[in-house]
């Protein structure tokens, strides 16, 4: 049986099988979520969110990533390379740093708020 995993906030979509990861669906999708370490929880870099209504689409995490992760578990923080999918699932892929930070000067500019910005 496929699931379908929605990716935000772009809402890409795409269709797995059961226990796939959560970093392999989005390396399907075309979604960037970055790693350094190819997925074995050692770079800490691939977190998503998981909302609360959707946890019991994927596997709960393992003490591994609970030890890495810490208390960002608690409000849905997941790393991607150990989230195994068992169900229909949204994930939120957050803003990289570099793009948010450029995407708020340039609205600032829009705004008239900053004048040293193109």
């Amino acid at each position: 049986m496929d699931f379908e995993v929605t990716f935000q906030p772009e809402g890409t979509k795409v269709k797995v099988r059961r226990n796939t990861s959560v970093l392999e669906a989005a390396r399907r999708a075309g979604v960037r979520i970055p790693t350094r370490c190819g997925g074995k929880m050692g770079c800490l870099m691939c977190k998503v969110q998981i909302q609360d209504e959707e946890r019991n689409s994927c596997l709960p995490p393992k003490e591994a990533e609970r030890r890495k992760l810490g208390s960002l578990i608690d409000s849905g923080i997941r790393l991607s390379c150990q989230t195994v999918i068992t169900g229909d699932l949204t994930v939120i892929v957050p803003e990289d740093p570099l793009k948010a930070a450029v995407r708020k000067k340039l609205e600032a500019a829009r705004k008239g708020q900053a004048d040293d910005f193109i």
